[in-house]
């Protein structure tokens, strides 16, 4: 029996960072869906789409190609045959990722590839619907968040944008995920509330590991 467990919550919020960390705490299988719409968001720009995505959306689908490989316990996403792992990390690829997430072909695109990977492994997969949408029925739904101002903090350390620019963005991000029609990001109602404002990076792991071992042992 494998168990699912599903985090959810917005941009900045280490989601990615604090679930890898606890999968490998706890054994479990990491599964970073925004990669795989930075991926799609990434072949939409090399196709010469900008983010309006004024063009044939299912055309560029068609001719796509994404997928997930496992290396030593570590996602690595491939864009049509080609390891795009640190080239979907560029500002400009989450800008489009934000971008393709709100159009139903790419959820759709997207949306066996997510449940496929969490069929016949223990995985935790995070992102902005994963309790509400990909797997409703999960064994464990969390929902981490912080407070904006917390989470502009935390992106903004290391980077040369100021504080003020990150915090707005963040705030966009935020009201663009909660207010888009598809899948737009919320709580699931059996999600269990983590909110990581006055903790550090370490006591948001074990947080979250805490809260999975009570529910599956």
């Amino acid at each position: 029996m494998s168990f699912n467990i599903a985090i959810d919550g917005p941009a900045g919020a280490g989601k990615s960072s604090v679930a890898r960390a606890a999968a490998k705490k706890l054994g479990y299988i990491y599964v970073d869906t925004g990669a795989l719409y930075r991926a799609v968001g990434l072949k939409f720009l090399k196709s010469g789409a900008d983010t309006a995505l004024d063009c044939d959306i299912s055309a560029v689908l068609k001719s796509t190609v994404v997928e997930i490989k496992f290396i030593n316990g570590e996602q690595r996403v491939l864009l049509d045959g080609c390891d795009v792992s640190d080239e979907i990390r560029t500002p400009e690829a989450s800008k489009m990722a934000s971008a393709v997430s709100a159009k139903p072909e790419v959820r759709a695109f997207l949306l066996e590839m997510q449940r496929k990977a969490a069929a016949d492994s223990n995985v935790i997969m995070d992102g902005r619907d994963i309790g509400t949408v990909v797997l409703p029925d999960a064994d464990v739904k969390i929902y981490l968040t912080a407070s904006p101002e917390v989470r502009a903090e935390r992106r903004f350390k290391g980077t040369s944008v100021s504080y003020e620019a990150v915090l707005a963005d963040i705030i966009s991000r935020d009201s663009a995920d909660m207010n888009r029609e598809i899948a737009p990001l919320k709580k699931a109602e059996d999600a269990v509330l983590a909110d990581t404002s006055d903790c550090g990076f370490d006591e948001s792991v074990e947080l979250i590991v805490k809260i999975i071992k009570e529910r599956v042992g």
